[in-house]
């Protein structure tokens, strides 16, 4: 018995070579129309190389005798060669390989680096591994492995203080994703235009990523590692979904120029009549006239992104100024606990704030209209608790100003709600958004009683319910009049209908308000950061984040940093920044960019499913359709 790996098996001759191979690395069977209908390849019927569209021997086979021949002509002569060789003996362990390495490529494209441009490749080495005309099976075989190249070293801040299993976990299940993507891509891959319904098929993996389940979980969006990019400013054309699906197809269209880049010389030895190909061939250039169309093509993308810079909000543009205040306080230790010491976290925010307003009565810093603190400033009940109360009055009282306190509230109930209060001096909390999107396995535990079982952390988890309402605060300042802040508390930011529905309901600046002692010195808060750039822009708004260990910073409607906070040191920053009231056409449009993706997704997959499924004669390969 023959096992197979990933749809792919050995063929008759016992020589390696795979029904499952495509694209750059091996030579790819057509498929017969016995085969066609099952979406399978016989080895022994693989006469039509994708590379070339023409006929070809089994290569390296001695007629007759089943093994490779081991003559100075068939063996590969070169670097390249030998890699391809390789490539095709093993041909499993090749595209695991290459793989991995496109998830990786995707990790490294994010923050906090700034290589936002190896984000493409990495798709498209990904769209090369994947597509093919294999078994679906092996599609997602592949994308899986990508899936956590990419996800296992994006997210072990999930793990840092609750053991490797949470991190693990969930690695594992956002790596299916990608593995879905394979499949999608394997499936489509065949289509004409097929780097178009490719990547389309990654917004649509990418959706369902960002909804299912529990709410989903959008973090690792190829949108969130282009804070530094060319393709930043389609964010307000069409928000995070038309970001990420444009840096995907730039992807799969540098795929598809490497396939149409390089063939196997083999068809000019049987264009000679020569009795025998050559095993491995010689890579050579085709029609540059074809090449330098697909590159203008496909840089035309971020070369768009470049020239809609200029389009962006500059850094005063506006309808009148405000002059925010940011406040990283610090805590007294990080982990999990570190709002054991609940009391003196508040004390932080509180002396902080009393030092600005210092400096402000000596004129070193400027009066601002309004102060934010970041999430769990207050895990103290300032509602409940008279001492905390007090506290935050008399900050607000001695900075002259309103403060947006995040504190945790305990209801009747005994559950507790994530909320960001406006605290106006002695007429106290006059307004509050509460966390509506709210972390699962984190402030709440679904199906707690089943994952106890799993982890010793899981009774640690919170009982927090999500808010209502749209996300916008009404805070009164004395220059500026009220001004609507929009509010979107740690993980909302991740989400695009967080910040979408309190622009539309009037939103005039952003803030991010967060909690990041619980991830220790990760790259999350850098992760997180570039989020909130992705929302500036995409919002045409000015932008305040605000971490009790930093990264707090001021992001300007254009997405450019202009000012941050070091990690782990108590901080302030104070700047004006301007109220905007238009809105961007990412805005006004909404979620129209990612439904309209996912239904052309769809409708792909669908026809290429029925066309895999309808038997038809075997012909060779048609290089100018497929690529």
């Amino acid at each position: 018995m023959t096992a197979t790996i990933g749809g792919e098996r050995p063929d008759r001759a016992g020589v390696g070579k795979s029904a499952d191979t495509v694209g750059v690395l091996t030579p790819t069977a057509s498929v017969s129309g016995a085969d066609r209908s099952s979406g399978t390849v016989d080895p022994g019927d693989a006469r039509h190389s994708e590379w070339s569209g023409r006929p070809h021997d089994h290569v390296g086979e001695s007629p007759g005798s089943g093994q490779l021949a081991d003559t100075a002509g068939d063996r590969p002569r070169g670097p390249v060669d030998r890699a391809v060789a390789s490539a095709w003996r093993y041909p499993v362990v090749a595209r695991s390989i290459t793989a991995v390495i496109a998830g990786l490529l995707l990790f490294v494209s994010f923050p906090p680096r700034t290589l936002w441009f190896i984000a493409p490749v990495g798709i498209a080495i990904l769209t090369l591994t994947v597509r093919g005309n294999g078994r679906l099976r092996g599609g997602f075989g592949y994308g899986m492995l990508a899936g956590l190249g990419f996800f296992l070293p994006l997210l072990p801040w999930t793990g840092i203080y609750v053991g490797p299993v949470p991190w693990l976990a969930l690695s594992v299940v956002c790596a299916v994703y990608v593995g879905l993507f394979g499949m999608v891509a394997r499936l489509v891959g065949r289509l004409p235009g097929w780097p178009l319904w490719v990547a389309a098929g990654w917004s649509l993996t990418e959706w369902l990523r960002a909804s299912f389940p529990f709410g989903g979980f959008p973090w690792g969006r190829l949108a969130f590692g282009q804070g530094d990019g060319w393709f930043l400013s389609f964010a307000m054309v069409g928000g995070a979904p038309l970001l990420s699906f444009l840096v995907a197809l730039t992807g799969t269209g540098v795929a598809w120029i490497v396939l149409r880049l390089w063939r196997s010389r083999g068809a000019d030895a049987e264009a000679a009549n020569s009795p025998r190909l050559s095993s491995w061939g010689t890579l050579r250039l085709i029609s540059w006239n074809r090449i330098i169309v697909a590159a203008i093509v496909v840089a035309i993308i971020p070369v768009t992104g470049v020239i809609l810079r200029p389009a962006l909000p500059g850094p005063e543009d506006g309808n009148r100024p405000i002059t925010v205040a940011a406040i990283q306080g610090s805590v007294p230790r990080l982990g999990l606990d570190f709002n054991a010491q609940r009391r003196a976290v508040l004390d932080n925010h509180v002396r902080r704030t009393e030092e600005l307003a210092r400096e402000v009565a000596a004129g070193r810093a400027p009066q601002p209209d309004v102060v934010i603190w970041p999430e769990n400033s207050s895990d103290i009940d300032p509602l409940r608790n008279p001492d905390a109360a007090a506290l935050i009055t008399r900050a607000s009282a001695e900075i002259k100003a309103p403060i947006l306190v995040g504190a945790v509230l305990v209801n009747s109930d005994r559950t507790t709600t994530n909320s960001v209060m406006v605290w106006d001096g002695a007429n106290g909390p006059i307004d509050r958004h509460d966390k509506k999107i709210i972390q699962p396995f984190g402030e709440y535990l679904p199906y707690r009683e089943f994952f106890r079982h799993f982890s010793e952390y899981a009774d640690r988890a919170g009982y927090f319910v999500p808010g209502h309402g749209d996300g916008v605060v009404a805070v009164p300042t004395a220059r500026a009049g009220i001004v609507d802040i929009g509010v979107a508390t740690c993980y909302e930011v991740a989400f695009d209908r967080a910040f979408s529905d309190a622009v539309r309901a009037g939103a005039q600046l952003l803030t991010v308000p967060t909690n990041n002692a619980t991830f220790g010195k990760s790259e999350m808060t850098y992760q997180q950061l570039a989020m909130s750039r992705v929302r500036a822009v995409e919002h045409g708004r000015a932008l305040i984040v605000s971490a009790t260990t930093g990264v707090s910073a001021i992001i300007g409607a254009d997405g450019r940093i202009q000012q941050q906070t070091g990690q782990f040191v108590p901080a302030a920053l104070v700047a004006t920044v301007p109220l905007r009231e238009d809105s961007t056409l990412a805005t006004r449009i909404g979620p129209a960019p990612e439904v309209l993706l996912c239904i052309l997704a769809a409708a792909a997959i669908a026809v290429a499913a029925i066309r895999r499924r309808t038997p038809t004669p075997a012909t060779p390969t048609d290089q100018d359709a497929v690529g």
